[in-house]
């Protein structure tokens, strides 16, 4: 190397430098040290103690901590594919060119601009059995049928289901994303499609889904990881009640971090969780290759 490159390599770190300090004090030194503290007893008030993979090993016979994981797994498997199919849905009744076009597309997004506690506050006193709006607005159904208003949140087999309800009023960011992948659908296609003797479902089967599957794929990624560390909405809720039944893995993993100072058994969670996340992105990723259509250049 050149005196000239080396002057240009250092001058490229120098520039480089406070992301790399960043990355390294912010990133990597909290990953390393998650690592070591999960196979450690740490309460954040004493050293921690290296005890091997008993904490790993004490999770795999905890009752609460399968009960959240099922919790959490109940609930993407309830939102995830909701979420995706809804939104999808929406944009492709947005993307079709009508008057008031960008005025119904602000509707769907502005919602997902709210702070996800201000949400909370508001779909908490909507979802309120005696004076919610939810219930107000099926009151005279439910009086024709004779039955009470929906208890959402105040019974475990309601609760669940409710929240995965309140996660579809903020799909403006996947709704805009796929907006974007539709648009990009090139007109030609649609046109031979009709020449073909195809009616616009047809056209959206054969046409519309495989050419934005990237985009189905890419909101399904990212879907699977935003959802399996659901925290504030039930935390601001329901507390994990009732019965636990909306106990979300991340909140058990923050009550065992910042409640309880089980600090290592923690750290484990989070680790078992960044597994599960991995596992099933690489799932999706397996699967992609017999559904996802990339288009040639």
């Amino acid at each position: 190397m050149t005196r000239g490159e080396t002057r240009n390599l250092l001058k490229g770190l120098a520039f480089l430098s406070p992301w790399l300090v960043g990355f390294a004090v912010f990133m990597l030194l909290p990953i390393v040290l998650s690592m070591y503290y999960s196979l450690s007893d740490y309460n954040l008030l004493q050293p921690p103690a290296y005890i091997g993979a008993a904490n790993y090993r004490a999770l795999m016979h905890d009752g609460i901590f399968w009960k959240s994981l099922r919790v959490t797994m109940l609930y993407a498997a309830i939102s995830l594919p909701a979420g995706l199919f809804i939104s999808l849905g929406v944009a492709v009744l947005l993307n079709v060119s009508v008057r008031g076009q960008s005025i119904f597309r602000t509707i769907i997004f502005v919602p997902s601009l709210v702070p996800t506690i201000a949400a909370a506050i508001l779909w908490k006193w909507m979802f309120n059995q005696r004076l919610g709006l939810i219930n107000r607005a099926l009151a005279p159904l439910l009086e024709l049928l004779h039955k009470s208003g929906p208890p959402w949140l105040d019974q475990s087999s309601w609760v669940i289901p409710s929240l995965a309800l309140m996660s579809i009023w903020s799909v403006g960011n996947t709704v805009i994303i796929y907006l974007a992948g539709l648009q990009d659908v090139p007109r030609e296609l649609y046109e031979a499609a009709e020449l073909d003797g195809a009616g616009k479902t047809q056209q959206l089967w054969h046409v519309t889904i495989p050419m934005i599957s990237p985009v189905i794929f890419f909101n399904l990624v990212m879907a699977i990881i935003g959802i399996l560390q659901v925290f504030d909405t039930p935390f601001m809720m329901t507390r994990g009640g009732p019965n636990r039944a909306s106990y979300f893995y991340t909140y058990y993993l923050y009550d065992n971090a910042f409640t309880s100072l089980k600090m290592g058994y923690a750290s484990a969670m989070a680790w078992i969780q960044l597994l599960l996340v991995l596992a099933l992105t690489g799932i999706a990723f397996w699967s992609s290759k017999k559904w996802v259509y990339y288009q040639s250049k």
